[in-house]
């Protein structure tokens, strides 16, 4: 394989805890929740599906159905979907869905894979273009910068800057556009097997992981390096 394309989350990075992201959230507006409340509404959070990034909703509510299914298309439906998302539970502060938004686009709320780094250097070590091809409603680069790993990364293929979501091959396409590369020759690493696996309609090689915490996935990423600058 000649380039690599990377999912964001869940592949290069982690986002943070639910309830680690309420606690921040609630913490910077100066509001606390009584004793064991803030562990019973994170739990809350998550079965919605409302932490961009997070598990999943475990059922969408019908009015946010259609919004669900094209968030990743533009960034005022990603926020509309994840806040509506977060809606569903209740909260202190009706400014607090809109703050916890905010909070998933810090690079503080990230963190990437203890292998990232090492894997993204040794593409760029052999000359191996690097692009991020991600279904998201907002810019990484910030994050990326943040943790030191921008310098690896020759492109961003944003779903939301395209109007086009993963599994569509339209999006890996343009990856391979921006690298100078030819998908028969380029591999797609991510998490889902759904959205990654639609590289493999436009002939790019695919390489899955597992979307575990980091502490659960140190060296998942490192296989690339064998895949990849031969």
């Amino acid at each position: 394989m000649k380039a690599v394309l990377f999912d964001f989350s869940g592949t290069l990075f982690r986002v943070e805890s639910t309830e680690t992201w309420l606690a921040a959230v609630l913490d910077r507006a100066g509001l606390t929740l009584p004793e064991g409340e803030l562990g019973r509404t994170a739990r809350a959070l998550e079965r919605a599906g409302a932490l961009p990034g997070g598990a999943p909703p475990e059922a969408v509510p019908g009015h946010l159905a259609d919004l669900w299914a094209t968030r990743d298309r533009d960034a005022a439906s990603h926020r509309a979907a994840f806040t509506g998302l977060a809606r569903e539970v209740p909260l202190p502060d009706p400014g607090l869905y809109d703050a916890l938004y905010e909070r998933h686009m810090t690079p503080a709320a990230w963190r990437p894979y203890d292998d990232a780094a090492d894997v993204l250097a040794g593409l760029r070590e052999r000359g191996v273009p690097v692009a991020v091809v991600s279904n998201i409603g907002w810019d990484p680069r910030p994050v990326f910068r943040a943790h030191g790993l921008d310098p690896y990364v020759d492109a961003y293929v944003l779903s939301y800057a395209h109007g086009i979501q993963k599994p569509d091959p339209r999006l890996f396409a343009l990856a391979c556009e921006a690298l100078g590369a030819d998908p028969r020759e380029t591999l797609m690493v991510g998490d889902d097997r759904r959205a990654d696996g639609g590289a493999a309609d436009l002939g790019c090689a695919v390489h899955f992981v597992d979307h575990l915490p980091t502490d659960q996935r140190p060296d998942a990423l490192r296989p690339v390096l064998g895949l990849a600058g031969r």
